[in-house]
C-alpha cells in the first residue's frame, strides 16, 4: 500500500506542480525518448547481471506492493513451532524429532501451524539443523558458524538483487543524458526551421534528461531501496530459528530456548511475553 501511496504522490507533485506552472502535458509524452532511456536502461540490466539475478529481481517486485511477508502473527507461529519441537526433543530426545522432520508435509506438529509448514525457506532451513541433533551433532559453535555461514550466503544473494536495481537507477540520469543529447543532434539538423519547431524539438530533447533523472530518484531508487528494506526484514525469521536452535543445544528448557528466539523478533515485530505465553498454551502438549 505504501508503495502505490508514494507512487501517487511523486507523480501528482511533479506533474501537478508542472500544470499548476502553465506546463502542458501533452510535450512531456515522447515515446522515442523513453524507448532510448528504459529500452538502453533495460539493455544495461540484463548485460551486468546473471541469469539467476534478474529473475530473482522479477520474482521480488510483488513485495514492493505486497511488503514483509512475515508480521507478529507469523512470529508467534514460528516460537509456537519451536516450543512444541523443543517440548518434544526434552521429553523423548533429539531422536523423536526424526520422523517430523524428514516428513514434514505429514508431521502432526508442522500440520498444527500450517502458515509455517507453508514456508518453504523457513522450513528448509530449521529442519535442516534440527536434523543435525537428531544425527548426533552437539556442537553448539559449529552449528551456529554453518549458520552464520548459510545466512550470509542468503544475505549475498538479497544484496545481489538490490544492488542490481540501485544499479539500474544509477543508470537512467545518464541514459536521459544520452536521449537529450540524441535529441539535440536530431535538432541541430533542423536549425533552419522556424522557432516555433526548433522549440518543439529542443523541449522534447530535454525530456529525456527529466525522464532519466525522475524516473531514477523518484521511482527505480526508492523501489530498490524498499526492497532492500523488506527482504532485510524477512530475513529475520531465520536469525529467530538460529537462536532458538542454539538455546535448545545448549540444554535450556524450552520455554527459555523460545525466549532467546523471542529476543530475535525485530522490535516492532516481537510479541510481548504475555502474548507467547497464550499462544504456547495450545502447544504445552507436544503431539506423540
Amino acid at each position: 500500500m505504501k508503495f502505490i501511496i508514494g507512487f501517487v504522490v511523486v507523480v501528482a507533485c511533479v506533474l501537478g506542480g508542472y500544470v499548476l506552472a502553465d506546463g502542458h502535458l501533452e510535450v512531456l509524452w515522447q515515446p522515442l525518448e523513453f524507448l532510448i532511456i528504459f529500452g538502453a536502461g533495460i539493455g544495461a540490466f540484463i548485460i551486468s547481471n546473471p541469469g539467476s539475478v534478474i529473475k530473482a529481481v522479477l520474482g521480488s517486485l510483488g513485495k514492493l506492493i505486497k511488503g514483509a511477508k512475515y508480521g507478529q502473527d507469523s512470529y508467534l507461529e514460528l516460537l509456537s513451532v519451536l516450543y512444541t519441537l523443543f517440548k518434544l526433543a526434552k521429553s523423548k530426545g533429539d531422536l523423536a524429532l526424526e520422523s517430523h522432520i524428514e516428513n514434514p508435509e505429514e508431521s502432526t506438529i508442522f500440520n498444527q501451524y500450517p502458515n509455517f509448514a507453508s514456508d518453504h525457506h523457513a522450513l528448509e532451513f530449521m529442519c535442516d539443523y534440527l536434523r543435525m541433533l537428531t544425527l548426533g551433532t552437539s556442537n553448539s559453535f559449529e552449528i551456529e558458524n554453518i549458520m552464520d555461514v548459510e545466512l550470509e550466503n542468503h544475505h549475498h544473494a538479497d544484496h545481489q538483487v538490490h544492488s542490481a536495481m540501485n544499479a539500474l537507477a544509477d543508470g537512467l540520469p545518464a541514459l536521459g543524458i544520452v536521449a537529450a543529447v540524441l535529441g539535440i543532434i536530431h535538432t541541430m539538423g533542423s536549425i533552419t526551421e522556424p522557432p516555433e519547431i526548433l522549440g518543439h524539438l529542443i523541449g522534447a530533447a530535454l525530456v529525456g534528461t527529466f525522464s532519466g533523472i525522475l524516473f531514477s530518484y523518484g521511482f527505480v531508487g526508492p523501489m530498490a531501496a524498499s526492497l532492500g528494506a523488506t527482504m532485510e526484514e524477512e530475513a529475520n525469521i531465520f536469525v529467530c530459528i538460529k537462536a532458538g536452535i542454539l538455546a535448545h543445544m545448549q540444554g535450556y528448557a524450552p520455554q527459555v530456548s523460545v525466549e532467546f528466539a523471542r529476543k530475535a523478533v525485530p522490535g516492532h515485530l516481537r510479541p510481548s511475553f504475555k502474548d507467547l505465553e497464550e499462544s504456547l498454551q495450545g502447544a504445552s502438549a507436544p503431539p506423540e
